[in-house]
């Protein structure tokens, strides 16, 4: 059997309520259109503060404040039940504030193209400097900042964007390009706010598994941001710019993209690198995406649903060879969504779940946990999209049925059993699979689970070159000591029987 181990997990939110108000998809649209638009105004008047952002369940599950047992046992819905104390750090990472995450956006900017305020950007220092994890050579990298006068000039005359902090202009994100349209300051701003959020999870996971940032070899990308010009558009590389950022001196690194199914790509291909002996420590890492933002607001606003797509979600997960103690993801029995397998739910769970367990040897009962697409259900049942990871779950149980491993009645107990809480922000590639995938390594190590498949799915369609779909999928389960090997429990059972035989003999 093929594996590779999973030493670390990082995941983190950066609160972004102004950039998405102002830079979302929907919102941006929104006022270029109808800058007058009563959505907008009703959307302003409805966005929730940090401290909620911080009591709020789904997001606390995320950093990995509390495990998805806890969170499935809180009272819902999350959004009428805050957890009692605000938490902004958790075992896996933390919720970054806006202001902190402008600073950090200045600190990843390598090419002036961000501009804080003076005031805002001296403002904003005493927090970064006492952050844990950014240290002199990420601070040094924070500008003393520009006039006020200065960022209405590059606002007004050479098309920056301005950058919003309780609605006052902090500063602006200006654009690389006089006229190539992708190094506008609108795609610019995208690419930077990803790779900042990257670069916090980074830190963070590197932190995480005990390491210094040069034992770091290789990074691999797979956020949704194109990064290029006019040339060669979606070039890269966001992975080793955002090495740079996080210190890793030692590590290279190459982008990966497959829209929400990158995350799950990326994995497999990282884990290959590792088993192969081809790479020691990878990094896997993802940053979030500006465009998403709001993205179902319209219908949040329609219904008095507060908005809670204001955080960008990051991750970032570290691969080392197996040792033998370590959570495993097997290589041996991936699933894959081949152009013949077809797009129907049937055809999609048959590629990505039946046919892996069947190459593994498996039956459905014996992956404690499936994680497919976890969005928060309160973002997408108002939204109209219903509960998704619930309607997966349930197709993962019919499938069973179908396959002569389950009755129908008990499809309710397998979905309970055998599900995961959706709690991921609505990030396009994030929530598919990958947020679970800290606490099931976690579980996995303490002895409370066995085995766990992660599914990402992904939208070919979107890029209007076909109408396929995509996914793929891995298992992650407990580690089997290497042939030949004995564990330390053994090792002790032999020389208390030699001491024992020994001192029998001393007697005698």
């Amino acid at each position: 059997m093929v594996t590779a181990a999973i030493k670390a997990t990082a995941y983190c939110l950066n609160y972004a309520s102004e950039l998405g108000l102002h830079y979302g998809t929907t919102t941006y649209q929104e006022r270029k259109a109808h800058p007058e638009s009563p959505f907008l105004a009703s959307l302003a008047g409805a966005v929730r503060p940090f401290d909620a952002i911080c009591q709020y369940a789904p997001h606390l599950a995320y950093i990995g404040a509390i495990d998805t047992n806890a969170l499935e046992a809180l009272p819902r819905p999350h959004l009428d039940n805050p957890v009692a104390q605000a938490q902004r750090f958790g075992e896996f990472g933390e919720i970054m504030p806006e202001d902190e995450f402008l600073g950090l956006l200045d600190i990843c900017d390598v090419f002036d193209l961000v501009w804080l305020e003076k005031g805002f950007a001296a403002s904003v220092r005493p927090a970064l400097e006492s952050h844990p994890l950014l240290g002199p050579e990420q601070l040094k990298r924070l500008g003393q900042g520009r006039e006020a006068t200065a960022i209405t000039e590059e606002v007004n005359q050479r098309h920056a964007l301005p950058l919003y902090y309780h609605g006052a202009v902090v500063g602006c994100c200006r654009p690389g390009h006089d006229v190539d349209e992708n190094l506008s300051a609108h795609v610019l701003l995208e690419n930077l706010a990803s790779k900042a959020g990257a670069v916090l999870a980074l830190l963070h996971l590197i932190k995480n598994a005990g390491m210094k940032p040069d034992d770091i070899d290789f990074v691999v990308d797979c956020s949704e941001e194109a990064v290029g010009d006019i040339n060669q558009r979606g070039g890269g590389n966001m992975a080793k710019a955002i090495a740079e950022i996080a210190g890793c001196g030692n590590a290279s690194g190459f982008d990966l993209r497959a829209f929400c199914a990158a995350p799950v790509a990326a994995i497999i291909t990282s884990a290959s690198m590792v088993a192969c002996g081809a790479r020691k420590n990878v990094a896997v890492v993802s940053g979030g995406s500006i465009p998403k933002l709001y993205m179902n607001a319209r219908e949040h606003v329609k219904k008095n649903v507060p908005p809670m797509e204001n955080v960008l979600g990051c991750f970032a997960l570290l691969l080392t060879p197996d040792d033998g103690t370590l959570p495993v993801i097997r290589l041996d029995a991936l699933g894959k969504h081949t152009v013949a397998a077809g797009a129907s739910p049937q055809a999609v769970t048959t590629a990505l779940v039946w046919e892996p367990l069947q190459a593994a040897g498996l039956k459905f009962a014996d992956v404690d946990k499936y994680a497919p697409e976890l969005h928060d259900p309160e973002v997408t049942v108002p939204a109209g999209a219903g509960n998704v990871p619930e309607a997966n779950f349930k197709m993962i149980a019919a499938l069973a049925v179908m396959k002569g491993q389950g009755e129908k009645a008990a499809i309710p107990d397998f979905v309970r059993q055998h599900g995961v809480p959706g709690f991921a922000p609505t990030q396009g590639h994030i929530p598919s699979g990958v947020p679970f995938l800290g606490h099931a390594a976690k579980a996995i190590s303490n002895g409370t689970m066995q085995r766990a498949m992660i599914i990402g799915k992904g939208s070919l369609f979107l890029g209007r070159l076909t109408n396929l779909a995509d996914g793929a999928s891995f298992m992650v389960e407990a580690p089997k000591p290497a042939q030949g090997s004995v564990s330390r429990q053994d090792v002790e059972a032999v020389i208390l029987e030699v001491l024992g035989d020994l001192a029998s003999r001393l007697k005698g």
